[in-house]
């Protein structure tokens, strides 16, 4: 059997044929020419964008006979050792399927003994993220401090996997995803070698479906060269990728934007006809809709579209939908695709789709200009009525004070506004029990708002206090306005604080909280009414101030209070 498969054989041998990742080989070839060699990379990145291959040339540069050079000669005896295989110096590891301590030791014990015929020994570690946790600590001594004539390169598509302890000791390469361009620019110069006669739209469709890896690239190339007869021709490269051609998608694009729900399902019949698989075209689908809506927003930014090629019937599709159109087909069917996953007759949910797609803006397109009448008289007569409030005001009858007045009183005002009729509610039934109770478990309670994820909301209180208390509220004074205004405007952080209380009171508590600037004024305005009303201005709810500051100075034994 001496066919191989074209990724194999055009793999690159040079930096030069590592194509996309510019940004590594170039790094990579200056170190070698000033002989700065780390003892450790890490490769990382998706599947088949070179990783391994870097790896492998990196391994032939370093030991090439004519070192120190940029790329490897490929023609002495060491570069050719290396390409076939035949030098055990340069050792290429599945970890994979050998991912144990055991193989991790043996490693750890062989890079001690100097190389056979090469200047170094280098060690390719391919899918290292794979390694168990025990065979990572293994090689974690070996990769801190390695003998000189020992490099490692370790590759993986997974490199938050990998303990930072490992990453710390490598220089790391992130390899990216190949743009389409870049992919169809290398399957164009393999064609050619090769002789193959292919259609140049026919590449574009594989590079779209390879997603950015080379080799799937090729390993597709490879699939339609076999499929075609003498050319491979685009319809070849849509069945061997399972894609939808552009020319289908655009003409259900079209249906669905006339609004024609009959021919839709038409053009769908004839799709599943010809043996597409439901799930696949509805991501296409979604594909297409969704270059449409960065096409419309970023005409220049060709790479960034996934599906679609920038043909003349597309570009005139895509001045006609608007992109709240593009956001509520894409919607559609999205939702489709998950309801497709759990069926198994998920052509129901397909055709349900196209209709629900070619039906979409019709009951806003279909009001009639007689229904839309009355709506503009109604406007019209609000209209009017506004404009003669404007010139004339609002006139009430007088029942306490003007609803013109009160609004200009409540729109004047700024900042936090406590509610004065919930405080004095609870400032006539506060006791002093009440209060020590909630002071008592102040200090816990903070300690458990801050174990519930909301420390920066129990900074809140730092510079707050309960200041009175009744058997069914509390009051909490804040220093700060802005602190008490984001304190009440957290629902969340109010439900969690009134839960714990609960924990601790057995109870639940309406919490109430005002500035202190306000405390002081109704504080002062409900002691005189309460003297007015014939009460003893002692109020057991809250100590005085300098009371209070005067306990926390001297403690309650040295404090005596005289009236």
């Amino acid at each position: 059997m001496s066919y191989q498969a074209l990724y194999r054989v055009w793999r690159p041998q040079s930096f030069i044929d590592v194509v996309g990742q510019e940004h590594v080989t170039k790094t990579l070839q200056n170190a070698l020419l000033q002989e700065k060699i780390s003892h450790a990379y890490l490769f990382s990145g998706p599947r088949g964008t070179g990783k391994t291959s870097a790896a492998k040339i990196l391994a032939k540069a370093v030991n090439c006979e004519r070192a120190p050079i940029n790329e490897p000669c490929n023609e002495c005896p060491t570069c050719k050792g290396i390409t076939d295989g035949s030098i055990q110096d340069v050792i290429e590891i599945d970890a994979a399927s050998n991912n144990g301590v055991e193989e991790i030791r043996d490693i750890r014990d062989k890079v001690k003994y100097a190389p056979n015929v090469a200047k170094y020994k280098v060690y390719i570690v391919d899918e290292v993220h794979m390694l168990s946790i025990g065979a990572f600590n293994a090689l974690l001594k070996t990769l801190e401090e390695p003998p000189k004539h020992v490099i490692f390169i370790l590759a993986t598509t997974e490199p938050h996997k990998i303990p930072l302890t490992i990453i710390s000791r490598c220089q790391r390469f992130d390899f990216k995803r190949i743009t389409a361009q870049a992919i169809v620019g290398r399957m164009k110069l393999i064609v050619e070698e090769t002789g193959v006669k292919c259609e140049e739209q026919a590449l574009h469709v594989i590079a779209r479906a390879a997603e950015g890896g080379m080799r799937d690239a090729l390993s597709l190339l490879d699939q339609a060269i076999s499929f075609s007869q003498d050319e491979v021709t685009m319809d070849d490269a849509l069945t061997v990728t399972g894609a939808v051609s552009q020319g289908f998608l655009n003409k259900l694009a079209l249906a669905v934007m006339e609004r024609n729900a009959a021919q839709g399902l038409e053009f769908l019949e004839e799709l599943l006809f010809q043996g597409k698989d439901p799930a696949r075209f509805v991501e296409d689908f979604i594909l297409y809709y969704r270059d449409m809506l960065l096409f419309k927003a970023a005409p220049r930014l060709e790479e960034t579209l996934e599906r679609v090629m920038l043909d003349e019937e597309f570009q005139q599709l895509a001045e006609k939908v608007q992109p709240e159109e593009l956001y509520e087909l894409i919607e559609v069917l999205n939702k489709a695709q998950q309801e497709m996953r759990w069926t198994n007759h998920p052509r129901i949910f397909l055709e349900v789709a196209i209709v629900k797609l070619c039906q979409l803006d019709r009951k806003g397109s279909s009001v009639a200009a007689g229904d839309l009448q009355p709506l503009l008289q109604k406007i019209e007569h609000l209209e009017s009525e506004i404009s003669l409030l404007k010139r004339q005001g609002v006139v009430v009858q007088d029942d306490g004070q003007p609803a013109v007045q009160k609004k200009a009183q409540r729109s004047s005002r700024k900042g936090f506004q406590a509610p004065i009729g919930k405080v004095n509610e609870i400032l006539k039934q506060a006791t002093k029990n009440d209060l020590m109770a909630i002071k008592s478990n102040w200090g816990e309670m903070l300690s458990r708002l801050a174990h519930n994820q909301m420390r920066s909301q129990a900074a809140l209180l730092n510079e707050a206090e309960p200041v009175a208390a009744s058997p069914t509220a509390f009051i909490i004074k804040f220093k700060y306005e802005i602190h008490c205004q984001m304190a009440m405007d957290n629902a969340r952080f109010l439900d969690i604080l009134s839960s714990i209380m609960y924990e601790l009171l057995g109870k639940r508590l309406q919490l109430v909280g005002i500035p202190d600037e306000q405390w002081q004024k109704v504080r002062e305005n409900f002691l005189n009414s309460q003297q007015d009303n014939g009460v003893s201005e002692e109020h057991p709810n809250e100590e005085e101030p300098l009371i209070a500051e005067a306990k926390k100075l001297f403690g309650d034994d040295l404090v005596e209070i005289i009236d």
